[in-house]
């Protein structure tokens, strides 16, 4: 991937996507409520400041640039997807947008959520 495609996914609005990932999860069994969490998980964000995100309609960049504290231990996210091992994903915001979608990938392929978010 390039950088003028990374500029395209940055640009994103993570309000757009987020829908997408609630929709994901549904379709397996799983939750918004779970998708919530796994996002307020990654980025420090609470319920309320991720509301905020999603009314404000920001992008990805905004997105992450605003986020209070991305977890510690995100980088345990590891593998493949899209194509690209996120640990390889040199570009910061490319791997936590990468982190994210690879955490809704393991909640719609019915993971524990304490495998999910690296507890253990």
């Amino acid at each position: 991937m390039n950088n003028k495609n990374y500029e395209k996914v940055y640009k994103m609005s993570f309000a757009g996507v987020y829908p997408h990932y609630i929709q994901k999860a549904e379709k397996k069994g799983r939750t918004k409520a779970e998708v919530d969490e796994i996002i307020c998980w990654l980025t420090g964000y609470d319920q309320k400041a991720l509301q905020q995100q999603i009314d404000q309609k920001n992008n990805f960049e905004t997105f992450f640039a605003e986020a209070p504290q991305i977890n510690p231990n995100a980088s345990k996210i590891t593998g493949v997807i899209c194509g690209y091992r996120i640990e390889e994903i040199e570009e910061e915001l490319m791997r936590k947008i990468r982190y994210l979608d690879k955490l809704i990938d393991e909640l719609a392929k019915g993971k524990a959520m304490s495998k999910i978010l690296r507890q253990n």
